[in-house]
C-alpha cells in the first residue's frame, strides 16, 4: 500500500540543525586552533592543523549544509487512525510503520536550540525502539502527542 505522506518537519528545523552543526564545527575549528598554537610553541608540524583544516571544509559543506537539507527534504510522516507511518533517509530511504498498539508512551523534548527556534520532537517510544519526529513547532508537537495518546489508548480498550 503506497500512501502519500504530507507531513513535513517546519522549515525553521533547517535553521535549527544548521545551527546546531556549526557549534560542532566551530568546537572543531578551536581545537585546530589550540593544536596550532601549541605547534608553533613547540615547534611541532603542521601538517596536522592542514589536515584538520581540510575535514573542518569538508565537515562544513556536508554536515552543516548538505545533509541538512536533504534530512529537512526527505523526512515525512502521516498518523493514520492505526498506525504512524515514518519515512526518512539520507542515501537509504527507509518507511517505518508504528501501529498504535504497539506504542507504549509518548515523549516531547525541546533543547536549546530547538527552542531557540520553538520547535520541539516528539518521541514515540516501543517496546523495540524509539521513533523520532524532531522539528516539529511546539503547538504542531503537542498536538501530535496528544492525538498519539489518543489514538494509543482508544487501541488498548479495544483489545
Amino acid at each position: 500500500m503506497n500512501r502519500a505522506l504530507t507531513k513535513r518537519l517546519h522549515p525553521d528545523y533547517l535553521k535549527a540543525d544548521r545551527l546546531k552543526e556549526s557549534i560542532s564545527n566551530g568546537i572543531f575549528a578551536l581545537l585546530i586552533a589550540a593544536y596550532w598554537f601549541v605547534a608553533e610553541w613547540r615547534e611541532w608540524t603542521l601538517l596536522p592543523v592542514w589536515i584538520c583544516l581540510a575535514l573542518l571544509v569538508l565537515s562544513l559543506i556536508v554536515f552543516t549544509w548538505l545533509v541538512p537539507k536533504v534530512h529537512f527534504e526527505r523526512f515525512r510522516y502521516e498518523l493514520f487512525q492505526e498506525e504512524l507511518e515514518i519515512r526518512s533517509g539520507l542515501i537509504f530511504i527507509s518507511n517505518v510503520l508504528v501501529p498504535m498498539v504497539k506504542v507504549q508512551h509518548v515523549e516531547m523534548e525541546s533543547g536549546p536550540i530547538l527552542r531557540k527556534f520553538g520547535l520541539a520532537k516528539v518521541l514515540i517510544v516501543t517496546a523495540a525502539t524509539t521513533h523520532k519526529i524532531s522539528g516539529l513547532k511546539l503547538e504542531d508537537a503537542e498536538r501530535l502527542k496528544q492525538r498519539i495518546g489518543v489514538l494509543a489508548r482508544v487501541d488498548e480498550k479495544d483489545e
